[in-house]
Formats: structure tokens, C-alpha cells, sequence
């Protein structure tokens, strides 16, 4: 039974993730969501619902317990303007740039990305294993931008800059995480850099500064169900397949994420998707799989 509330915590919340995505691009085109806007009030209210889950669970103390440390408290600071801000901001611009399934699948360059950084400042020896996950994810992201063509983009060149940016904040958050995960809960601190990179948000996006009541019931739809399913649940869930499954089982059906995005963008919003980037999309695919197997990789994310 704990094998199969893992299965269902770590598929649902990767599905669930994948269609957030999709979801804000329709508040973005058919309700002119503003994109700061959104990130703000996704990041605060997730935020504080970890945080009371996390009180919920182990006490209201435990979730201020991280700043009676003067050191991590800087660094919590750090990650959640950096790291939590930074891949939420980026892949939200990429998506109102372009679609949901370009910028999750360039977001999830990141394993790569923490490759080469490994190999750059030499904590780690190059394998065969890294060249060919690399390659892959340079060959995927030419084929998926570009249509196998050097003259065009399949996406606007703007998109594709924040794309790659949310795979770099997504490798920077990955691996600025260890330093808390080994002594705090992760429910908190996912929660405080969420509420962190939401605060610092507000000065230039304020959530207040929009009429609710001029939305209509579509729009509370779509952004309920980023907040609630395609932030909270999606990261909750994944913390708890942990307790059953292994990391690399986790890590593996995790790359459900960038398939749902295209699904839903492809079947749902109706972009358009051509052969040459199916061809990318299961390249950066083989990729994500290929790491998933590998136990040190899986266990980092």
C-alpha cells in the first residue's frame, strides 16, 4: 500500500505540474493575466499553505526554528530570491513568450546544466554517461527551436533566453538545496523561500493591484488550480513518493512534467508542433530518463 501511495503522489504531482504550465498560459492569452502578478500570488499563498502544513504536521515552532540561525537564515534569503523566485519568474516569462511545452522541456535542461557545472569545477570526472546526456540536450534543444533549421526559431528568441535561464535557476536551486534539506524539513524550507521570493516580488507586482471581481469564473479556475495543484500539491507530493519510493523511481517518473506540458499544449491549447520537435522533445526525454537511472544524478534533484 506505501508503494502505491507513492506511485500516485510522485505521478500525480508530475502531471500536475505539467498542466499548470498550460493553465497559466490561458490566463496569460484569454484573460490578460499579468505574469508578475501571478508569480507573485502563486509563490506567497503556496508558500504559507506549506508553511501551515508544515505547523499542521510537527507544531507552529518548527517553522520559525531555521531563523534562530543567523547563517542559514542569509542563505534561506538567498534561495528564495535566487533560486525559488528565479525559476518561477523565468518560466513564467517563457511561457507568455512562447508555450508551456518549450519552456518546461528548456527548463528541464538543468540536469545538464549541473553536469557541466560538476565537471567545470571539478567535483566530479567526466563519464561516458555525461557526454551522452549533454549531447542529447543540446541536440533536443536545436531541434526544438529551430525546426532543424539554423535560419528559424520555433519559438520567439526571447522565450528561448528565459527558457534556458529557468534551467540555470532550476540547477542553481537544486544544488543550493542540500546545504538545508540535511538539517531542516523541506516542507519549510520550500515554504519560507516561496513566501521570500513572493515578498520580494510584491514591491514590483503587487497582488493586491488587480480587480478580482472583474475575473471571471474561468480565470479563478485556472489560477486556483496553479496555486493549489500546480505548486503546492506538485512539490508536496513529490516530497512525500520519497517516503516510499526510491529517489531515482521518483526522479524517473518526474519526467512526466515535461510530457504533460506538451500534451496539454499540443492536444489542449492547440499549439502548433512540428516532427523535427517531437525529434527534440524525446531527445531532452532520453535525456531525463537517462539521468533518472543513474542513483547519484536522481538523488540530487
Amino acid at each position: 500500500m506505501d508503494r502505491r501511495k507513492g506511485l500516485f503522489f510522485i505521478i500525480t504531482g508530475a502531471i500536475f505540474w505539467g498542466i499548470s504550465g498550460a493553465a497559466a498560459k490561458k490566463l496569460f492569452q484569454q484573460y490578460g493575466i499579468d505574469m508578475g502578478w501571478l508569480v507573485t500570488v502563486r509563490l506567497l499563498i503556496a508558500g504559507l499553505l506549506l508553511l501551515a502544513v508544515s505547523a499542521f504536521k510537527k507544531g507552529s515552532t518548527s517553522i520559525f526554528e531555521i531563523w534562530k540561525n543567523k547563517s542559514f537564515s542569509f542563505q534561506l534569503i538567498i534561495f528564495g530570491f535566487i533560486g525559488t523566485l528565479g525559476v518561477q519568474y523565468t518560466y513564467m516569462a517563457s511561457i507568455e513568450r512562447g508555450n508551456a511545452a518549450v519552456a518546461t522541456l528548456l527548463q528541464y535542461l538543468a540536469p545538464a546544466i549541473i553536469i557541466v557545472y560538476l565537471l567545470a569545477s571539478k567535483q566530479a570526472a567526466p563519464t561516458k554517461k555525461d557526454m551522452l546526456t549533454v549531447s542529447l540536450a543540446l541536440i533536443g534543444c536545436f531541434f526544438l527551436l529551430t525546426k532543424g533549421s539554423f535560419s528559424q526559431l520555433s519559438v520567439p528568441l526571447d522565450a528561448v533566453i528565459w527558457g534556458v535561464l529557468s534551467g540555470f535557476a532550476l540547477a542553481f536551486y537544486t544544488l543550493y538545496a542540500v546545504r538545508f534539506l540535511k538539517k531542516y524539513d523541506s516542507l519549510v524550507i520550500v515554504g519560507w523561500a516561496m513566501v521570500i521570493g513572493g515578498a520580494v516580488l510584491s514591491f514590483i507586482h503587487p497582488p493586491w493591484h488587480t480587480n478580482f471581481s472583474s475575473l471571471p469564473f474561468g480565470a479563478y479556475f485556472y489560477l486556483i488550480f496553479i496555486i493549489l495543484f500546480g505548486t503546492m500539491l506538485a512539490f508536496w507530493f513529490y516530497i512525500e513518493s520519497l517516503h516510499s519510493l526510491s529517489p531515482k523511481e521518483s526522479a524517473l517518473l518526474g519526467s512526466l512534467e515535461p510530457l504533460a506540458a506538451v500534451v496539454t499544449t499540443v492536444f489542449w491549447l492547440k499549439d502548433s508542433f512540428g516532427w523535427f520537435q517531437w525529434i527534440g522533445t524525446l531527445c531532452i526525454m532520453a535525456m531525463m530518463l537517462i539521468l533518472a537511472f543513474n542513483r547519484d544524478a536522481s538523488s540530487n534533484r
